[in-house]
């Protein structure tokens, strides 16, 4: 579910790169020393071409193997932790720290997005929510085992 929030809605919805050398792109695009080349994280977390034609669905399964464990997507196309040399070093501790906090809210709480309220998001160097996200929170009630 983490992975699915972070294709949706990076932290950082932009990322840009410089180049050290002259480069070729995969497409065969000529890059000059020094260019500076800027991406959307948040338009390629939603392209067709990259996800498939459900690239908008919210579906957490899709990063679930058959053999039931996580499913690794390469970096150069899942990118909200980097790629390459500039990968994320807490990226491992930071999901695992995550999930922990998850789980706990998912367990003792049911969450509910309050209706009507439009969760938009605006985009800046984080990616924010505009109105915030409100929520009802009920306590779950614990029952033996």
């Amino acid at each position: 579910m983490l992975c699915m929030c972070f294709r949706l809605f990076p932290a950082t919805p932009f990322e840009e790169k410089e180049a050290l050398n002259d480069d070729v792109l995969p497409d065969g695009t000529m890059v000059s020393k020094g260019t500076r080349i800027v991406f959307s994280l948040y338009a390629m977390g939603r392209i067709k071409g990259i996800w498939g034609k459900d690239c908008m669905e919210f579906r957490p399964e899709r990063w679930i193997s058959k053999s039931g464990r996580l499913r690794h997507e390469p970096s150069y196309k899942f990118l909200s932790f980097n790629s390459g040399p500039r990968s994320c070093l807490g990226k491992d501790l930071g999901l695992s720290n995550m999930k922990m906090a998850a789980a706990s809210i998912i367990y003792n709480f049911k969450v509910e997005l309050v209706e009507g309220h439009a969760v938009m998001p605006e985009s800046a160097v984080i990616l924010h929510t505009r109105n915030g996200m409100m929520v009802r929170l009920k306590r779950r009630e614990l029952t033996a085992a």
